[in-house]
């Protein structure tokens, strides 16, 4: 306990970890209660406050510690107590934090304009932001704030934890669609928001605006996702555009583990205050356990707790059944060490997820008592996606999988279920390393990849192994690593602990200088072939190219003092020509971040060499009997003149359809439903599962995210060519495609629901018992009013009722909450 109290003082992590878990020791083994007393003090050196409060409620320490300290004890605590706390300005309360958290709020607070702070998951990053947003937006100011995250499912969970905290806040409001009327009420009527976007939504919302989206304050989650394939040159070109409107917004980065978190400081406006914040201290002890099968038993693993040079054995673990095959490898190891539940069982892929999840129920293993919460998302299942979707009767005994193109209102339900206790079992893919906050007791992994064959990165595997452990319900989290030493499972071994490097995408591809001017003079040929090195290339080509024409050179942009001037005069050689012969406005190149210049002025090209009816050259409205075959020839002309995206060619037609049937608002169930009757009406045979799988790929993937990118950009460049040919009449300004097709939705009255903040599945569902098409959100309020208690009578899952009746305002009675 003294040298633990002496390593507490270190800045190093290996010490300070050491000392946590003497701390935890302590507190956890049966020793006696001076030793715990000890503990709980020596926790609280380490700002660790949550955990001494496990610790009471636990009763593994005796009530009224302070009380039997010695008096210079007794003042050190107080202290402590008094340093690692936070004053909420606008509440008058009081939060009490780690050192991290402290230095990241008086950051934050003081007169710094850009700041960058990274710490380990699990060291309340986003609890103190959160807090922190809220508290700023109502002390200062500011009426604008921007809190991108990198994926929709982490948008809904910043969304619903936010809109909690404000639960009793008058005169601030969440938003996370991007809509044009709650950004003027902002402005115009001096109304603080929040709006929670990924970076395609904040250029959904500039579009709108017509880049006059000018905000306040930026805050960058899961800010090291800049170095993202294709993704992150969107992010970057997001922070730019705000920083353009507004050079003084305050940004905010924030990011998990990452080595070196002032790299994002380097694109800062001339003259901005900036500051590092880079913290790499435990919270939660994170015990990586070997698990390795015990010669010629193939039911007794070795357990072997691995430390930065050795390994401790631990034990057997002793499994009720020979696993035959790598998936039960994982179900049964899960099974056997995860009975208390809270377990993670990291798979490779959704359809390992879902036949690890599967075998796991059936072994029996804490099955939870019959419960109503675990019935009505079984329901949801059914009738959201498929009476048969193997999800359904999983979760019905305490065991779920989770994978990221699951529709919104399941997924979260899961994640609710599986934090709750109820999902004891949680067979996972890389979702979970893309920012959702989902802690456990437990991960269960072998082999991990990220992406078709890829091995995961080791600071990949850290971020997923730092979600072992919930800070605050748990003293330590365990990571059962198995086959450790078999080389196709771990290529380089069971990685060491590993911090991101922060390098943004544009980076990683300028330091291919050579074949990036190769890749431009190339693309810049008459040819509709896709380019060798187009996936790598395309996007920053299409990036660099937009700042040339900005410009007039790459020297001037933000970027230029992280590059040499001879690289950037380089390229601004081959890009010049290519500038030169692009004819289309810089307003309506920016609007469409990541296509390429190139393709855009060669599809105007196409459009001026078109001989045939100009109409032919429209989409159709999704309701409209030659929907298909408009898209389907969009789809195509993308492809042969802006970039070659929806392959392969013969599955246009499929593509399109998807497209057109969630333009419509169809569910997804009834979506499934369609292309299982295709496949029989062809006799065509199919395994379900995949056909599930396969159909909420193309929704993710082309109908959310190609077909927005691509078609918008189609239709903004054909309206550029109506107006050269004075058709006017042709152009409708009313809709906009991009917004429609990131949410599903194509009548007023689905879109209003969604802007009411239900989720497109429950909306969905209640815009099928809807007569009208055109209600804006009093007029849907007013209908969900009505209506609401007649729900139960209207065969709708129990869980889309509830969210109804929540967005209402209304009791399950349908009672009004507000006046009761």
């Amino acid at each position: 306990m003294l040298a633990a109290s002496l390593l507490a003082r270190s800045k190093q992590r290996n010490h300070k970890e050491a000392s946590l878990r003497i701390a935890t020791a302590a507190l956890t083994l049966n020793t006696s209660d001076s030793i715990r007393d000890a503990g709980a003090i020596l926790l609280a050196k380490l700002s660790n406050h949550r955990s001494v409060e496990l610790a009471q409620q636990r009763a593994q320490i005796a009530p009224d510690l302070e009380g039997r300290l010695g008096v210079s004890m007794r003042i050190e605590a107080q202290r402590r107590t008094f340093e690692d706390s936070i004053l909420l300005n606008a509440s008058g309360k009081w939060l009490a934090v780690n050192n991290f958290q402290r230095d990241l709020w008086e950051s934050a607070s003081s007169e710094v304009t850009w700041l960058s702070a990274s710490a380990p998951t699990a060291s309340g990053k986003t609890f103190l932001v959160l807090h922190w947003v809220l508290d700023y937006i109502r002390t200062t100011n500011t009426r604008v704030a921007i809190y991108l995250a990198p994926t929709r499912a982490l948008v809904s969970e910043i969304e619903e934890n936010l809109k909690e905290l404000c639960a009793d806040i008058d005169g601030i409001e969440i938003v996370s669609l991007p809509l044009q009327t709650a950004y003027i009420s902002a402005i115009s009527k001096h109304k603080k928001t929040v709006f929670v976007f990924t970076q395609e939504r904040i250029h959904l919302l500039a579009n709108l605006l017509e880049d006059q989206l000018f905000a306040d304050l930026l805050l960058v989650d899961e800010a090291h996702k800049i170095g993202d394939h294709q993704r992150g040159v969107i992010l970057q070109d997001a922070v730019e555009r705000l920083c353009r409107t507004n050079p003084n917004i305050k940004t905010v980065f924030v990011s998990p583990s990452t080595q070196n978190p002032g790299e994002l400081l380097q694109d800062a406006p001339a003259g901005a205050f900036t500051a590092s914040i880079d913290s790499d201290m435990p919270t939660v002890l994170q015990n990586v356990i070997l698990v390795e099968q015990a010669p010629r038993k193939p039911k007794d693993w070795n357990l072997d707790l691995k430390s930065a040079n050795s390994t401790l054995n631990l034990g057997v673990l002793k499994l009720a059944n020979k696993p035959a095959g790598l998936r039960k490898r994982l179900a049964f190891i899960a099974a056997a060490a995860g009975g208390r539940g809270g377990t993670l069982v990291y798979c490779n892929g959704a359809a390992e997820a879902e036949d690890v999840a599967h075998l796991i129920s059936q072994l029996g293993v804490g099955v939870p008592p019959d419960d109503q919460e675990l019935r009505d998302l079984a329901d949801l299942a059914r009738k959201g996606v498929h009476r048969n979707y193997q999800l359904a009767p999983l979760v019905e005994k305490g065991v779920a999988f989770h994978y990221g193109n699951m529709p919104s209102l399941i997924r979260t339900e899961v994640e609710r279920l599986f934090r709750s206790g109820k999902i004891k079992f949680l067979a996972c893919t890389s979702t979970l390393i893309e920012g959702v906050n989902l802690s456990c007791r437990t991960i269960v992994v072998r082999g991990p990849r990220k992406g078709k064959g890829h091995p995961m990165e080791p600071h990949d595997f850290w971020n997923l192994a730092g979600r072992a452990g919930r800070w605050g319900n748990e003293f330590q989290g365990n990571i059962l690593c198995i086959d450790p030493y078999d080389e196709k499972a771990w290529p380089g071994g069971v990685p060491a602990r590993s911090r991101y490097p922060i390098k943004r995408e544009t980076d990683y591809v300028l330091e291919s200088l050579d074949d990036l001017a190769a890749y431009l003079d190339r693309r810049s040929s008459d040819t509709s072939e896709q380019i060798e090195g187009g996936e790598f290339f395309e996007q920053v080509g299409a990036y660099l190219l937009n700042t040339y024409m900005r410009f007039g050179s790459l020297t001037k942009a933000m970027f230029a003092q992280r590059h040499s001037a001879e690289a950037l005069l380089r390229l601004d050689s081959s890009l010049a020509p290519i500038a030169e012969s692009v004819k289309i406005p810089l307003s309506i190149l920016e609007r469409h971040p990541g296509v390429s210049p190139i393709g855009l002025q060669r599809l105007l090209n196409a459009f001026h060499s078109y001989e045939g009816n100009i109409e032919n050259l429209l989409l159709a409205p999704s309701e409209s009997v030659d929907a298909y075959d408009r898209f389907v020839t969009v789809m195509r002309r993308i492809n042969q003149s802006i970039y070659p995206v929806f392959l392969p060619d013969g599955l246009i037609p499929l593509h399109a359809l998807v497209v057109i049937e969630w333009l419509k608002g169809l569910s997804l169930a009834e979506i499934i439903k369609r292309r299982i009757e295709y496949h029989q009406k062809n006799g065509r045979s199919f395994k379900l599962p995949v056909l599930i799988r396969d159909t909420m790929n193309i929704v993710e993937e082309t109908a959310r995210f190609r077909a927005p990118k691509y078609v918008s950009a189609y239709l903004d460049v054909l309206k550029m060519y109506l107006k050269e040919r004075g058709r006017l009449d042709l152009i409708d300004d009313e809709f906009d495609i991009g917004v429609a097709l990131e949410f599903g939705v194509s009548s007023k009255t689905l879109f209003s629901l969604i802007e009411l903040g239900m989720s497109r599945m429950a909306a969905v569902a209640l815009y099928e018992k809807i007569a009208r098409d055109d209600f804006d959100r009093e007029g849907c309020l007013n209908w969900l009013k009505e209506y609401g208690p007649n729900f139960a009578g209207m065969d709708l899952p129990n869980l889309i009722i509830k969210e109804a009746l929540g967005v209402a305002g209304l009791h399950n009675d349908g009672s009004d909450e507000t006046t009761e």
